[in-house]
């Protein structure tokens, strides 16, 4: 899974980057046969219709179309069970190294309990 998602990366990279290598659209053939048909096919799509192929996952957000990922799929991303699709631009999914690497920051921290002062008992006068 790591490694298509890997030469998808490479492969956008080269077809959206500036700088054109004498050697680009040989690397570009070569990735493109290692990529199987069903997955380029709908990468082609997207890049036809102008949008990039596949959006980096930051903060539980998509980066192709800015919207949050439910927990699922960043879970499967993390435990690089599957390839994802984002639900609202269909783009491929994937993490970059920094953030499938890092724990969740929610886990880490350790919540300590706040005290709370004493409650004050209302004297209350009898008439």
């Amino acid at each position: 899974m790591k490694e298509l998602l890997r030469n998808l990366v490479t492969l956008q990279t080269l077809e959206f980057g500036t700088a054109r290598d004498k050697n680009a659209k040989a690397t570009m053939a070569d990735l493109r046969a290692k990529i199987p048909p069903p997955m380029l096919e709908h990468y082609d799509r997207l890049v036809a219709r102008g949008k990039k192929g596949i959006a980096a996952v930051q903060n539980q957000v998509c980066t192709g179309c800015h919207m949050r990922l439910p927990i699922g799929v960043i879970m499967t991303l993390r435990h690089e069970q599957d390839i994802q699709l984002c639900d609202s631009c269909g783009r491929y999914l994937y993490l970059p190294e920094t953030e499938a690497k890092a724990e969740s920051p929610a886990l880490a921290v350790e919540v300590k309990p706040v005290k709370k002062a004493p409650r004050r008992k209302a004297i209350r006068k009898l008439i």
